[in-house]
């Protein structure tokens, strides 16, 4: 029996939506602040999968210049009709507060990794949108309405209204169709048409590790919607020592041979040593993942197979199996003429601060703004994938102030990070110095122990091992001989359950900035990036975490609390 392993898509890859085109399958996920906005994968055996496209690659589609930690695009939906793809998505540019500035778009291609359209404006009254084809040709959009009034609940239910395509408008009266359970905090519609019911898929609980996916059903578009009798349809909250926690925010696909399966948000928490916290569940350094059950179906409603909760290991659609090389290179020569897809690159392009060509071989980072500036800054990074890795860089530069540097960064919001880097000393000339940002507080480990870098050095190379608890820096002047910085710093604090009182809807990334706040506009020049991943990521945490699937049965229900989950 061929089996599916998951996550399917590891490290930050958060809010999946999956589709059927034929023979092929894709999977759509949030990218939040990082450009370019959306991630879309490719299968054909639903087991491996490759990176296809990033189809909010232009500012005419994707502007988040000012938009705070853990806002842009939030929860992609894809879809297929009329022989194009139709990809919804939100730019969340306010999140905290009564009010969310949220607003919602629609674009479209005749392929999957063409050009996209400019965006269609769709609206403004909440995020999660989506849009569902109905069998008579007409279009709805739903997504959930957030009410800033005091007394209200913030999530003010399931909106549903027309979409006209030739208009390119939301046409007719607005209607919520449903208000979710005492779950709360309902959000991530999906719509779909199942023999004679339409059926609606949402989000409940927070994205938290009381995370649910719950479904709905009515026999008309506009309700009323019964909920499941046996709800959640997934969720991890009542087994605390799964090794997927999170399980929730999903889509629906049907096979071409009648199977049908969940493509859900997850996440593999890892302990603290000596700490408890969050129901002794831990922290998710890698962010939210994507991982796929199996359902079936039973009077009318899908169960997930073997009980209501994520299995590690699940039986795999009867398809060819289809392995695709390695997405990306361990090392990267940067010897292409645009940047490798497995870069991103903070609200803006990388072309804004960044070149490839102006200095063939090598990668240009021309100096910008500090790593708290929300409109420049000039940070070239790539997920964190696995529990253990090595990143690995070489870099020349030639700072004349303290106001510039250039280095290797672990980095996850504009309050949370560290940088190994090259920077200027008033009385010691060129060094190599150590910041790091922890909820907001930044500290200068090395403090008047900076290392001067030796005259005859053309280069810097800088290297951190990460492992499941802590991770280090070190630094080389010839690429042999490596010296240990004197700090170690805890992998688990650049984790969602850390950081979340400012903005913890990404994960953890590694890669090359250039800081310049003289407005000199310092290059560096980068040689190579290497990212390698230690063991593989999904036997590694079975192993070392000691947790099983847990047992069958449901998971409880939980009344959420107010706030903005995604």
């Amino acid at each position: 029996m061929s089996m599916i392993q998951n996550p399917v898509l590891k490290g930050f890859n958060p809010d999946p939506s999956m589709l059927r085109v034929g023979d092929d399958f894709y999977i759509a996920v949030s990218t939040f602040e990082w450009f370019p906005g959306v991630v879309i994968y490719h299968s054909t055996d639903m087991k491996n999968w490759r990176q296809v496209a990033r189809p909010l690659n232009r500012v005419e589609l994707l502007d988040m210049k000012g938009n705070p930690d853990s806002g842009g695009v939030w929860a992609p939906q894809l879809s297929y009709a009329d022989g194009k793809f139709y990809l919804i998505f939100s730019d969340v540019k306010v999140t905290s507060g009564s009010w969310k500035d949220v607003t919602n778009y629609l674009t479209t291609c005749d392929t999957i990794d063409g050009e996209w359209s400019n965006p269609v404006y769709m609206n403004q009254s909440g995020f999660d949108p989506s849009l569902f084809h109905d069998e008579d040709g007409r279009k709805w959009f739903v997504n959930m309405v957030w009410d800033h009034r005091n007394g209200k609940h913030d999530f003010g239910g399931i909106v549903l209204q027309e979409y006209d395509a030739d208009q390119e408008k939301l046409i007719g009266d607005r209607k919520i169709i449903y208000t979710g359970t005492d779950v709360g905090l309902t959000e991530a519609p999906h719509l779909y048409k199942i023999n004679e019911y339409y059926y609606l898929l949402t989000a409940e609980g927070g994205t938290m590790y009381d995370h649910h996916a719950t479904i709905a059903r009515s026999k008309t578009i506009d309700g009323p919607y019964e909920t499941h009798p046996d709800n959640p349809l997934i969720s991890s909250w009542g087994h605390p020592r799964l090794a997927l926690q999170k399980a929730g925010h999903g889509s629906l696909v049907e096979t071409q041979n009648g199977e049908w399966y969940l493509a859900h948000l997850t996440a593999r928490p890892t302990k603290a040593p000596g700490d408890v916290l969050l129901m002794d569940r831990g922290y998710s350094q890698l962010g939210r993942e994507t991982a796929i059950q199996k359902l079936e179906w039973k009077e009318g409603w899908p169960y997930v197979v073997d009980g209501n909760y994520p299995k590690v290991s699940v039986e795999a659609p009867d398809l060819p199996e289809q392995k695709w090389d390695a997405d990306f290179p361990i090392v990267d020569q940067f010897d292409s003429e645009e940047l490798g897809g497995q870069w991103q690159t903070l609200r803006i392009p990388y072309t804004q601060f960044a070149s490839v060509t102006d200095k063939p071989g090598k990668l240009r980072i021309y100096g910008a703004g500090a790593f708290s500036n929300l409109h420049k800054q000039a940070l070239v990074a790539r997920r964190w994938q696995a529990f253990e890795f090595e990143a690995e860089t070489k870099v020349s530069v030639d700072p004349v102030s303290f106001q510039q540097q250039a280095g290797l960064v672990n980095y996850y919001n504009t309050k949370n990070w560290t940088s190994l880097h090259v920077t200027w000393h008033e009385d010691k000339g060129k060094v190599i110095d150590l910041y790091a940002s922890e909820r907001d507080n930044v500290s200068n480990p090395l403090g008047s122990d900076v290392i001067p870098v030796p005259d005859e050095a053309e280069a810097v190379w800088f290297k951190v091992k990460v492992d499941q608890y802590h991770y280090q820096f070190s630094y080389s002047f010839d690429g042999e001989k490596w010296e240990e910085i004197p700090a170690v710093f805890d992998s688990w604090k650049l984790s969602d359950e850390y950081i979340q009182e400012s903005g913890f809807f990404t994960g953890a990334f590694v890669g090359m900035s250039c800081i310049d706040t003289s407005g000199m506009r310092l290059a560096a020049d980068f040689d190579y990036f290497r990212y390698e991943e230690k063991a593989d990521d999904r036997d590694h945490w079975t192993q070392t975490r000691h947790y099983g699937n847990g047992s069958k049965g449901k998971s409880k229900s939980v009344v959420g609390q107010s706030g903005t989950t995604k």
